[in-house]
């Protein structure tokens, strides 16, 4: 027999609307806008980004974690425009073999991000497709008037900084599609999980507000996301290959296969934030990882020109520079 499936008025009713309790503005999900008003000397940054089943996620990922991923890769973004989470609206577009289950267990996965970020849903749109799962997230941040970072300001000389490590993502989804060497016992399950579950740097944005010239986070890949910095810089950077900062299961398998590094570098799904400093910023810096509980890691500098320029032991590392996620 068939699963009962809710109308989009029930649907919205039974488990959506529980999403924005504690968020007067949202008004129960009864109007068709949501009423938004930060603070007192505060701003509202917004980010919109989409996640689709196939390019984003597996089809076969688990419901719970597909919701906190496509959160989580916004509350990325919030953080690195120096932000605190606020708010967010979602848009959603159910398959045509969707269930209940699966509806129940994806808003239980929005439930638990939202209690350990300390945001609500505000609003959205709930729609059929006959394409893939798709899930659209504008997220609202907050930040105190005329502090938000951006990825132009950089300057020659500057450090260029990153934090967590880089490539485990990329390995997860090597790792679920069967396509890495053996792994250890825990190595599967950390990458997977760094595939599956992004960590939005969220302790390090007032940081950034303070030390750091411009901000991005790493979606596209290590080298693409530090050329959009450099691009919206009008500026060049140089970064050492042996400086990226790599979990001891990426590190193994590089050390196995160093082909394997500058795929990591252009790979995307990281999740990090990349920044950079004045480098009389460093040992405060350097000081401060210790504190936040992930490591933050010096790669390079900003120098004059327009290119990144990825090198090893001061030699140029062969590695395309253009690379990185691309959807078109």
């Amino acid at each position: 027999m068939a699963e009962h499936r809710p109308g989009e008025f029930e649907l919205i009713a039974k488990y959506f609307a529980p999403l924005t309790r504690g968020f007067p503005g949202a008004g129960n999900l009864k109007n068709d806008i949501a009423v938004l008003a930060p603070p007192a000397g505060y701003e509202l940054i917004v980010k919109t980004d989409a996640i689709v089943a196939g390019v984003h996620f597996l089809a076969d990922d688990p419901a719970d974690l597909v919701a906190r991923k496509a959160l989580r890769v916004n509350l990325s973004d919030i953080a690195a425009g120096g932000g605190s989470p606020y708010a967010y609206q979602m848009a959603l577009a159910l398959p045509r073999d969707w269930t209940e289950t699966w509806v129940a267990n994806f808003c239980a996965g929005l439930d638990a991000d939202q209690r350990e970020f300390n945001l609500h849903l505000c609003g959205g749109d709930t729609v059929a497709t006959p394409g893939p799962l798709t899930i659209a997230i504008t997220a609202f941040g907050l930040v105190p008037k005329g502090t938000a970072m951006g990825r132009d300001g950089a300057k020659a000389g500057d450090d260029i900084w990153v934090t967590g490590t880089i490539g485990d993502a990329a390995l997860g989804l090597r790792a679920l599609r069967g396509d890495v060497p053996p792994l250890e016992p825990d190595e599967r399950p950390y990458l997977v999980e760094r595939y599956r579950l992004p960590r939005p740097r969220l302790a390090l944005a007032p940081i950034l507000r303070d030390v750091a010239r411009v901000s991005i986070d790493v979606s596209d890949g290590l080298v693409a996301d530090l050329g959009h910095v450099c691009t919206a810089s009008g500026v060049g950077a140089a970064i050492e290959a042996t400086a990226i900062p790599l979990s001891p299961a990426a590190r193994r398998l590089v050390g196995a296969d160093p082909a394997l590094l500058p795929v990591l570098m252009t790979a995307g799904d990281d999740y990090e934030i990349l920044f950079t400093a004045t480098n009389d910023r460093r040992e405060g810096l350097e000081g401060l990882a210790r504190q936040l509980g992930f490591p933050l890691t010096r790669l390079g500098r900003i120098v004059a020109g327009s290119k990144v320029s990825v090198l090893r032991f001061g030699q140029p590392l062969a590695i395309d520079v253009a690379g990185g996620f691309r959807h078109f």
